[in-house]
C-alpha cells in the first residue's frame, strides 16, 4: 500500500491501467469530511430517531451510532429493529444546507481524464447525491448513481449489496476501482478483485466533528491498495 498521495507523491499509472469502471462513494469522499454536510445529516438523524422512538437526543444518538456500526447504516438497523419507513427518514435527513460546499473544478477536470465509466455508489439517496454532484459541478462526469433504494436497503459493507451493484451495472470487478472514505467499505471490493483507494482527511484540515475513532481505522489494512488525502490530485496522476 502506498502512502497518502499529495503534491509530492502520486499513484503509479500502471496500477490502474486495466480499469474501465471507476466507482466513487459520495459523502466525505468527493468532498472533504471537514465540510459541514455530514454534521447536518448526523444531527437530523438524531432528531428524527428521538422523535420516532420517544427518546432523548443522547439516547437517540447512541442508538444511531450503534446501528450504524452493526448494520452498515443507521437506517438499516431502524428498519429491522423498529419497522421505520425509509422514504420518510431519507427525505428528512438529507434536507440540508449545501452552502458550505463549493464547486470543485480540479476534481471535475481529473474525472474527465479517466477513461471509461464513472459511477456513484452511496448508502445515501439518489436525490442527495444529485444535489451534491450538482453543487460540486461534476454531475456530467457520472453515468449513474446507485443509491440505498436501488440496493433494496442493503448497505455497504455487506457483500450482497456490492454484488447487487455489480450486477446492476454489469461491472467486471477485476476491471474496476473503488474510492471510499471508510476502510471497512473496501474490504469486500478488494476480495472481489477491485482496485481500492481510501480517501482520508488532509492532515491540516479540520476533523469531522461527528466521525468516530473506529471510522478512521484501517488505512494500513491489506485490502486497501492506495491511500490519498487529495482525490483530485490522485486522479489527475492517473490520466493516460
Amino acid at each position: 500500500m502506498d502512502a497518502p498521495a499529495s503534491a509530492d507523491a502520486f499513484s503509479p499509472i500502471d496500477a490502474f491501467s486495466h480499469v474501465d469502471t471507476w466507482v466513487f462513494d459520495l459523502d466525505n469522499t468527493l468532498y472533504p469530511p471537514g465540510i459541514d454536510l455530514w454534521r447536518q445529516i448526523d444531527e437530523r438523524m438524531k432528531s428524527y430517531i428521538a422523535n420516532f422512538l420517544g427518546l432523548t437526543l443522547e439516547e437517540a444518538f447512541a442508538l444511531q451510532k450503534s446501528y450504524y456500526r452493526q448494520y452498515g447504516t443507521s437506517l438499516r438497523g431502524l428498519m429491522i429493529e423498529h419497522g421505520m419507513d425509509p422514504a420518510a427518514f431519507l427525505a428528512h435527513v438529507h434536507s440540508i444546507d449545501l452552502a458550505s460546499l463549493d464547486p470543485a473544478p480540479a476534481l471535475g477536470e481529473a474525472l474527465a481524464g479517466l477513461p471509461g465509466r464513472k459511477l456513484i455508489y452511496t448508502n445515501g439517496s439518489r436525490h442527495h447525491a444529485r444535489q451534491v454532484l450538482d453543487k460540486l459541478g461534476i454531475t456530467a462526469h457520472f453515468a449513474d448513481v446507485h443509491d440505498i433504494v436501488a440496493a433494496e436497503f442493503h448497505p455497504k459493507p455487506q457483500e450482497p449489496a456490492y454484488r447487487r451493484f455489480l450486477d446492476a451495472f454489469a461491472v467486471e470487478p477485476t476491471r474496476a476501482a473503488m474510492f471510499e472514505d471508510l476502510s471497512r467499505n473496501l474490504e469486500v471490493p478488494a476480495m472481489l478483485g477491485m482496485k481500492t483507494v481510501l480517501v482520508v482527511p488532509h492532515a491540516a484540515a479540520p476533523a469531522a466533528p461527528t466521525r468516530e475513532a473506529w471510522e478512521n481505522e484501517g488505512f494500513d489494512a491489506t485490502h486497501v491498495d492506495f491511500v490519498t488525502d487529495d482525490l483530485a490530485f490522485f486522479l489527475a496522476g492517473l490520466k493516460r
